[in-house]
């Protein structure tokens, strides 16, 4: 399929497929969705909510690992608060080499090339600290093979959109992300159809609309009951 480089509107880097008209990332700014969507719906909400019990490390769960992004902004945000972070990713199809040097995000963000680099050149599989605080797993594997129970606190959903692939936004789908997740386990992701909502509440999640990042009206976020 092919592949092309489109620098959205905050002036970062996506991958853009053609064949799909879909991309990574927003259009309208690749980092400002990951940013409102992955890192202020996601990881400052569960540590608000949980300010009381929370336990470090935040494990976190990233469906559709793509181009780092989400995960070096974790990182980033992870140094800068002292939060240790385990983070798991997990990809079908891995992004290459000449990829990863097109994406500019460290430049866009004043942070170390060399250290977003790193998200993607170590072994799968395998467990890895990446900094002090911040340890990541990365998987190669579909997304239905996700087993994981009462593991995680917080799951990233950034999978293709469901135009394109629908079967990844289906009841099935949301009853693994359900089990994965611990009690009170947050799920967060840039959708807001539907069908996607009415999926997520069939397995169990106490699912809210929010205001969507630019470009986007409303987004969800789900709540493990």
């Amino acid at each position: 399929m092919k592949r092309e480089f489109l620098t959205t509107g905050d002036g970062s880097v996506t991958i853009h497929l053609p064949d799909w008209n879909e991309q990574y990332h927003s259009k309208h700014g690749a980092i400002n969705e990951a940013l409102h969507v992955f890192i202020e719906a996601g990881i400052r909400y569960f540590m608000a909510e949980n300010s009381n019990t929370l336990l470090q490390p935040m494990s976190i769960l990233e469906v559709g690992f793509g181009t780092g992004l989400n995960a070096f902004l974790s990182c980033i945000f992870s140094e800068k608060n002292s939060i240790a972070i385990n983070y798991t990713g997990v990809e079908a199809y891995p992004i290459i080499a000449s990829e990863i040097k097109n994406l500019n995000y460290a430049t866009q963000l004043d942070a170390s090339k060399a250290l977003f680099e790193k998200l993607h050149t170590i072994e799968w599989e395998v467990p890895s600290e990446i900094t002090t605080n911040f340890t990541l797993t990365k998987q190669q594997k579909f997304f239905n093979d996700i087993s994981d129970e009462n593991r995680f606190q917080l799951i990233f959903f950034d999978a293709f959109g469901a135009r394109v692939q629908p079967e990844l936004w289906t009841k099935a789908i949301f009853q693994k992300m359900y089990f994965a997740l611990q009690p009170r386990g947050v799920l967060v992701t840039y959708a807001a159809k539907g069908s996607v909502r009415r999926a997520m509440q069939a397995v169990g999640f106490k699912v809210e609309r929010l205001p969507g990042p630019p470009g986007k009206r409303e987004m969800l976020r789900a709540v493990k009951n």
